[in-house]
């Protein structure tokens, strides 16, 4: 009835409720049937990335990385920059320092705020970017820099960009209102996608462009296209936005020869009459003299006044000139790490607002990584954005590394990483090991194990 047991070759019943001890294989050996090489590889692998806190690590440890580096990196690009201007080597640097640390601070705060308050924040955040972007294009507080008016003066060598949290802004405006509107099954009507959404962003792209910055205005056009992707806005409703948005871009283009000159450098290797594609053609200067591990750190040489913006729009050239072919694909493998743990928290969420907040951020920031790494290359007009998290600039870092925090708060909040995250504050295992008696699974809760016989 309890099963039989071999007790000196005698059969013996078993005591109910009692497992027999199964025979373990040798420590160091391997089990009967278990994979071995490159397919053991993958295996753990697989299991190590498909774990709760994946999403969670990449995006902390990815976001961190990036920001340190593109500290080191500012330090150097800017250093010829400031001593030309008549400033300390270290002025830029500073600036950027600072900003990274208030950042910090914001990325701390976003990672602690629940998803109510988050979505408490929105109306107020979208009310305060208009009123500032406003004040932009009032004479007297609103100050120009390379010919874009987007800028307003805080007093001494700060400055602030509005239409910068004007991105955030949108994101979470534009989740809390969707969100809002499937709860009440209204998406399905076209009419319900699209207004008042579309014309809010219209707002925010009409006050961008009176001050002339293209590159900002594609950035917010690519969170409304992402939020109404994921939406789930039909296809024709889709292209036809997109269609309408393609041929405004068009005339912008067409009717300014600032942004035709930009246009025609595309794919250039000579700088052409009047110089009008020396910068382009300078970035690949330097990307093409970097070679595979670079000059060293420190060792530009287009820095020295041949490359316009080292440490701003054109961060990323510098970056493979001195730290070469490994510096820039390093770069782009931290870019396209933070993408896969954004479009996995999106993906992964049950809660209509994480999944659009979270798919509005990583739309923004790959976009912009995008546009700015492609201008870089040749393969896309320059279009003045900076590399986020990367560039020189506090109006950039600040509002992007409050959408960091909120990827990494999203990223905490999935019960399994929840779970997985209370496990290990307060059991604190040995890294690489489990807590006893508890069993894994990506997607489920932590289940402690039943004793054995219980049914």
């Amino acid at each position: 009835m309890g099963g039989s047991r071999s007790v000196g070759g005698r059969s013996a019943p078993a005591r109910p409720g009692r497992r027999i001890p199964s025979v373990r294989t040798p420590r160091g050996r391997r089990p009967p049937g278990a994979p071995r090489g490159p397919r053991r590889l993958y295996t753990r692998a697989k299991r190590a990335w498909d774990r709760p806190l994946t999403a969670y690590y990449l995006i902390l440890g990815g976001s961190l990385l990036i920001t340190v580096l593109g500290l080191v990196m500012v330090y150097s690009a800017s250093q010829i920059k400031a001593l030309q201007s008549g400033l300390a080597p270290t002025y830029f640097f500073r600036k950027q320092l600072l900003a990274a640390v208030l950042g910090g601070v914001l990325l701390l705060v976003a990672s602690r705020t629940s998803v109510r308050l988050h979505r408490a924040l929105a109306y107020p955040l979208l009310a305060g970017s208009v009123f500032l972007m406003c004040l932009v294009q009032i004479p007297g507080i609103g100050v120009a820099v390379n010919g874009n008016q987007n800028w307003i003066n805080l007093g001494g060598p700060f400055q602030m960009q509005p239409s910068e949290f004007g991105k955030l802004a949108l994101v979470l405006w534009g989740a809390d209102l969707l969100a809002r509107k499937q709860d009440k099954k209204l998406l399905v009507q076209w009419k319900h996608l699209l207004v008042p959404l579309v014309p809010a962003a219209f707002l925010l792209l009409a006050l961008i462009m009176l001050g002339g910055d293209m590159g900002t205005a594609i950035i917010l056009t690519a969170i409304v296209f992402g939020l109404l992707w994921l939406a789930g806005a039909p296809t024709r409703l889709f292209v036809g936005v997109l269609g309408g948005a393609a041929a405004l871009g068009a005339l912008l283009i067409t009717t300014s020869a600032n942004r035709m000159s930009r246009l025609a450098c595309i794919g250039a290797t000579d700088p052409g009459p009047g110089d009008q594609c020396w910068q382009a053609v300078h970035g690949i200067y330097a990307l093409a003299s970097g070679g595979f591990f670079g000059s060293g750190l420190g060792a530009s040489m287009e820095k020295w006044g041949e490359l316009p913006e080292p440490h701003t729009d054109f961060i990323f050239a510098i970056t493979g000139e001195e730290l070469g072919l490994a510096g820039t694909l390093s770069v782009l493998a931290l870019f396209a790490a933070l993408g896969y743990a954004g479009i996995r928290v999106a993906g992964r969420t049950e809660d209509p607002f994480v999944r659009y907040a979270a798919g509005g951020v990583t739309t923004w920031i790959t976009a912009q990584a995008v546009i700015n790494i492609g201008a870089v290359l040749g393969l896309l007009p320059i279009a003045g954005v900076p590399l986020p998290l990367f560039s020189y600039g506090g109006s950039a870092l600040l509002p992007t590394m409050f959408a960091i925090g909120l990827l990494i708060a999203f990223a905490r909040d999935e019960p399994a990483a929840r779970a997985a995250l209370a496990a290990l504050a307060t059991r604190r295992p040995v890294f690489g090991r489990k807590p006893a008696g508890v069993r894994w699974k990506t997607m489920r809760r932590r289940v402690k194990k039943r004793p054995s016989g219980e049914r």
